[in-house]
C-alpha cells in the first residue's frame, strides 16, 4: 500500500527528476511544432505514391505487396491482442506496429486509386508514368507533362501517407534496436521469454517497411524527424497521463520517474532519435546510390525540383 501511494501520490510528481524529464520532453516537442508550422512543402509528383521505382514493375505489384503487408500485420496484431489482451497497447512497440499498419492501409488505398486512374486514362499522361513504360523516352513535351503532374495538389490520403511513412521509419528503428539490443539481453528470464510472436512483432514491422522503401519512389528527408519526435512525445505523454490516473506500472523501466537516473535515460532516449532516423536516411541514400548504378536501365532515381520562393 505504501508503494502504491508513493507511486501515485502528489509527492511522486514533485520530485526533481520529474521537472528535468518534463523539460527534456517539452523542449524537443516545442521545437518540432515550431518547425512544423514553418514547413515549406516541396513539390511531389502524385505518381510517386503508387508507381514503383523499377521500370519493369507494374504498379499493381506494389498494390498487391502493400495489401499483403497490411493483411499480414493485421493478423499478427490480432494474434498478439488475442494472446495478451489490449494491455499490449501500453507498449511503444504496438503503437509503432499499428502505425506501420496505417501506412500500408493508406498505401493500399493510394495504390488502388492510382491503378484505377491509370486504367481509365492514357498511362503516359505524366512524365513519371511515361518513363515507367518506356526505357528511353525522347518526347519533347515529356518535361512539360511532368511539370503539370508535379503541380497537382496532393490529396489528404497522400499527404497523410507521406507523414506516416517518415514517422514509421524512425519509430521502427527505435523499437527494434531498443528491443534487440537493450531490452532482450537484460530482461530474458523467468518473467520474460522470447517467442516467435514477440520476435515477429519486433522485426516484421521493419522488414515490410524496408521492402516498401526498396520498391517505392517516395521522397525521404531529414524533415521527417519532426514527425518522429512528436510521435514519441505523444507516447511518453500518454504514459504520464496513465500514471497521473493512478496506474503504477511502467512498461519500460527507463521511463520510471522515481529513480535518480531518470533524467539520464530520458536525455539518452531523446538523443537516440537522431541516429535511429539517420540510419533510415542513410539506407534511402544507399538505395538510390547503389541501385541506380547497379541497375541503370531498370531503377529510376527520384529527384525533386524545388519551387522558387
Amino acid at each position: 500500500m505504501e508503494n502504491l501511494e508513493a507511486a501515485v501520490g502528489i509527492g511522486y510528481w514533485l520530485r526533481w527528476q520529474v521537472v528535468v524529464c518534463a523539460l527534456i520532453l517539452i523542449l524537443p516537442a516545442t521545437i518540432a511544432l515550431r518547425l512544423l508550422r514553418r514547413r515549406h512543402k516541396d513539390p511531389i509528383d502524385p505518381s510517386h505514391f503508387w508507381v514503383p521505382s523499377w521500370r519493369g514493375l507494374h504498379p499493381r505489384w506494389l498494390l498487391f505487396y502493400r495489401a499483403f503487408a497490411f493483411a499480414s500485420m493485421a493478423f499478427l496484431l490480432y494474434q498478439t491482442v488475442a494472446t495478451f489482451g489490449f494491455f499490449v497497447f501500453f507498449f511503444y512497440t504496438q503503437w509503432t506496429f499499428a502505425l506501420v499498419m496505417v501506412y500500408f492501409a493508406l498505401g493500399t488505398l493510394v495504390s488502388a486509386q492510382g491503378c484505377l486512374w491509370s486504367s481509365r486514362s492514357p498511362f503516359a499522361q505524366c512524365g513519371e508514368t511515361d518513363r515507367f513504360l518506356k526505357k528511353d523516352p525522347d518526347e519533347t513535351n515529356s518535361h512539360d507533362k511532368e511539370q503539370a503532374c508535379v503541380e497537382q495538389h496532393l490529396g489528404l490520403s497522400e499527404n497523410l501517407m507521406h507523414i506516416v511513412y517518415q514517422t514509421c521509419a524512425g519509430a521502427v528503428m527505435l523499437t527494434d534496436i531498443v528491443f534487440w539490443c537493450l531490452l532482450l539481453p537484460f530482461m530474458t528470464g523467468e518473467n520474460f521469454q522470447l517467442t516467435l510472436l514477440i520476435g515477429c512483432m519486433h522485426s516484421v514491422n521493419a522488414i515490410f517497411l524496408f521492402l516498401d522503401s526498396a520498391l517505392n519512389k517516395l521522397p525521404f528527408s531529414w524533415y521527417g524527424l519532426v514527425y518522429f519526435i512528436l510521435w514519441s512525445c505523444v507516447y511518453v505523454a500518454f504514459q504520464w497521463i496513465l500514471h497521473a490516473c493512478c496506474y503504477t506500472w511502467w512498461p519500460y523501466p527507463f521511463l520510471d520517474l522515481s529513480t535518480p537516473w531518470a533524467p539520464f535515460w530520458y536525455f539518452a532516449l531523446a538523443l537516440v532519435h537522431i541516429p535511429c532516423y539517420g540510419i533510415y536516411v542513410l539506407l534511402i541514400k544507399l538505395k538510390d546510390g547503389i541501385l541506380s548504378r547497379m541497375f541503370t536501365e531498370a531503377y529510376v532515381r527520384v529527384t525533386m525540383e524545388k519551387k522558387g520562393t
